[in-house]
């Protein structure tokens, strides 16, 4: 039977990456930071990723990582819907590494790979459009000659602008194929493209005749696409628990310090009805994503877990960011207010790989549910 609650292990991670957090992803400074040329903090990567050693978390021991599971990458990603921070984890440590570890890993190019991965020393980014779903086809946009280089164009890959390593899907003479590409060879252009959350960033990518290392074919690939994406949506949601709990928690305490004709802003049924819908919902969340994760790890029930925390968290995120910015009244309507970052992370992750209804969508024949 699965255990939903937080381990003391998982409850020591929490407590090091919200500390981390605290201390170096504080509001001012990210909205600061999204007006510069640099919008991620790769030094707070390194931290977390390295210092940390999250990156590696779900990574085998004997190829560099930690040996964890799920359901700690799971804590990881709730601290990251809570702070927003700005800084390449879905992009490496979840996308490109879980595609990578469903490969063969006694290849040398993929032990390799990931054990640098797990270390926080390279930043990987899988090469599908951030919207690309669980269960899609296999992506034809990029095409592998017969000498096994790389040409084509993917749009809006989630965490290109700052990797350094690219796991691309291609199809070829002999079909699908996963490939291993770095970032930095001759014919690899990566343009950012204008994304609407300003903490994690989107941009296109061009192979010319790129030479590539083939780390899966045919079967196996499309395989360990899916196991990236799979995992990645289960994780996401996650994410969106931790939006949706920051904007539980700082309307909460914005409402009880304002006050309004003589009382506290708070003391007003009608408010009350709404934070108590808005804590309904997160307890709501907190199952769902809890149960992805614990399933994730444990290899059982997947596909239904993944699309009931999508379906089921997305929409949960957006509404409590909304709510978030229409309670704290004119000053959540500012720039110098954080609310603004948190409801564009969640739009955005409430279309990213997958929305609610192509997940629901997923679900109905999983359950026997009628069309």
């Amino acid at each position: 039977m699965s255990d939903l609650l937080y381990s003391e292990v998982e409850e020591d991670l929490r407590a090091s990456v919200r500390d981390l957090f605290k201390d170096r992803a504080e509001p001012a400074a990210l909205i600061a930071r999204t007006e510069t040329a640099e919008p991620y903090d790769l030094k707070l990567w390194r931290t977390l990723a390295a210092d940390l050693g999250t990156a590696g978390l779900a990574v085998p021991e004997a190829l560099g990582g930690h040996g964890a599971s799920a359901r700690e990458v799971a804590v990881v990603m709730e601290e990251l819907g809570r702070s927003v921070a700005p800084v390449p984890y879905l992009g490496s440590a979840v996308l490109a590494t879980s595609a990578l570890l469903a490969t063969d890993t006694a290849q040398a190019e993929v032990s390799e790979r990931l054990g640098k991965l797990a270390a926080g020393t390279l930043i990987g980014a899988l090469a599908v459009p951030l919207s690309t779903a669980p269960g899609a086809e296999f992506p034809s946009a990029v095409t592998a000659a017969a000498d096994g280089t790389l040409s084509g164009e993917v749009r809006s890959v989630v965490d290109a602008s700052v990797a350094e390593l690219l796991v691309v899907p291609a199809v070829g003479p002999d079909g699908p194929g996963l490939y291993t590409v770095d970032a930095a060879s001759a014919g690899v252009t990566v343009t950012e493209a204008i994304s609407l959350d300003l903490t994690r960033r989107i941009a296109d990518v061009t192979l010319e005749n790129v030479a590539a290392k083939r780390v899966a074919d045919a079967s196996a690939a499309a395989s360990a696409l899916d196991t990236a994406l799979v995992t990645a949506a289960g994780l996401l949601a996650s994410e969106q628990l931790g939006i949706a709990e920051w904007a539980l928690t700082e309307t909460v305490r914005y409402l009880k310090e304002r006050y309004q004709f003589g009382r506290q802003v708070g003391s007003f049924q009608s408010l009350k009805h709404r934070l108590a819908n808005l804590y309904t919902d997160l307890v709501n969340a907190r199952a769902t994503a809890r149960y992805a994760a614990d399933c994730l790890a444990s290899g059982d029930d997947i596909a239904i877990a993944v699309a009931v925390a999508q379906a089921r968290n997305s929409p949960i995120a957006v509404h409590a960011a909304e709510e978030a910015i229409q309670l704290h009244g004119g000053i959540g309507m500012t720039w110098e207010h954080p609310a603004h970052l948190y409801l564009k992370r969640a739009k955005s992750d409430e279309i990213a790989l997958g929305t609610p209804g192509r997940h629901r969508a997923a679900l109905a024949p999983l359950i026997d549910l009628p069309a």
